[in-house]
């Protein structure tokens, strides 16, 4: 793994939430996307060297609706970036981590997404990205 691509909030209501979040940094989001096959959309803002990434569910049976309706808005999962994710994903197995996804997704910000269970990493969502070329 090579850094922190970002950190993932869910929140309710991205509108509102971009404008707290650009209060907050002072400066805007750089980008918004919405990922169909997830049923999310997605705010980012770039903060020096880290991304924040927002994340509001299009739908109810989202992973983020469900997630806000169980947990509550908050800290969604952390990203790492990695250059080879399949291979990353072959050795974290090995290591015993559970996959939730072994064939990577497409994911919001032009990448390759895994997603390894919480139960198998202290209770934190972690999601492995890959650039996509």
């Amino acid at each position: 793994m090579n850094k922190i691509e970002h950190i993932g909030i869910a929140v309710k209501d991205l509108e509102k939430s971009n404008e707290i979040f650009a209060s907050l940094f002072g400066k805007s989001h750089y980008k918004t996307e919405e990922v169909e096959s997830e049923g999310v959309k997605t705010s980012f803002f770039q903060v020096g060297s880290n991304k924040i990434e927002l994340l509001e569910g299009t739908n109810e049976n989202s992973p983020i609706s469900k997630f806000i309706e169980k947990k509550g808005e908050g800290v969604h999962h952390i990203a790492f970036s990695v250059d080879d994710i399949l291979g990353e994903v072959t050795r974290l197995k090995k290591e015993g981590f559970v996959v939730l996804n072994e064939i990577p997704k497409k994911g919001a910000d032009n990448k390759l997404v895994v997603f390894l269970h919480p139960k198998s990493t202290n209770g934190v969502l972690i999601e492995l990205c890959q650039e996509i070329m």
